[in-house]
């Protein structure tokens, strides 16, 4: 396996609820690059993004992420892949009970920060980079769509991830909302960040062109789509 990627599955079958849902696949993602994985709804796109966190098991071929082997990883050392990646959902995942800053506070106390202004120094920063200082003492029901996914996305960039994993960060926003979030994932990958998108909205693929894997019938396949200037 080549030290250059920082995601690589060799001949991985991935396997939810006893179902194979992609077999023998085989993948390389090398540092800094952008990714879009493109797929109809249940093709396997999000089984895939939880096998990279170790969400799911990987039980057949190789795997490794950011330096850990998801096939010998010990439940142990879970926590210090996930550090290395962050992880954006289309559902959020905020908790309901208090505000955008106390979201964050929480993460990054479950994740050993101990000391108060450390804490408070980087909530800010990371709601600054996604522009919702203003927003953080706001409740998740008082934030629109749009601002729920930047919170989700500065959670994500809490502990300073090697990897931005997005599962249909767009799903439920606008089209406006929507290239704002992606001018953001878009921004982290040019400071370095490897940011890999499951996504189906094509034309935000063709307004943020990178590299596209297509998952369908239980593989994946390098795809190419035309920008929208691109086609006569």
């Amino acid at each position: 396996m080549s030290e250059e990627n920082i995601i690589e599955l060799v001949h991985a079958d991935i396997v939810q609820r006893d179902h194979t849902v992609l077999a023998d696949i085989s993948l390389e993602i090398k540092t800094g690059e952008f990714v879009y994985l493109i797929g109809k709804v249940g093709s396997g796109k999000s089984s895939l993004i939880k096998t990279l966190n170790a969400e799911l098991s990987l039980e057949k071929g190789e795997g490794k992420v950011a330096g850990y082997n998801l096939v010998e990883i010990k439940a142990r050392d879970i926590p210090f892949l996930r550090r290395k990646l962050g992880v954006v959902f289309q559902d959020f995942r905020l908790l309901s009970d208090r505000n955008v800053y106390d979201n964050l506070t929480f993460v990054l106390k479950a994740t050993d920060w101990k000391d108060e202004k450390e804490i408070d120094e980087r909530v800010n920063t990371v709601l600054d980079m996604v522009g919702m200082n203003s927003k953080a003492k706001s409740m998740p029901h008082q934030l629109s769509g749009g601002e729920l996914q930047r919170a989700t996305i500065a959670r994500a960039l809490l502990n300073n991830p090697e990897i931005i994993l997005a599962d249909e960060p767009t799903g439920n926003l606008d089209p406006q909302t929507s290239i704002e979030l992606m001018q953001i994932l878009k921004d982290l990958n040019e400071q370095g960040k490897t940011v890999v998108i499951a996504t189906h909205d094509y034309p935000l693929i063709r307004k943020f062109p990178a590299r596209i894997i297509t998952v369908e019938d239980q593989k994946i396949y390098e795809t190419v789509i035309k920008r929208k200037e691109d086609q006569v």
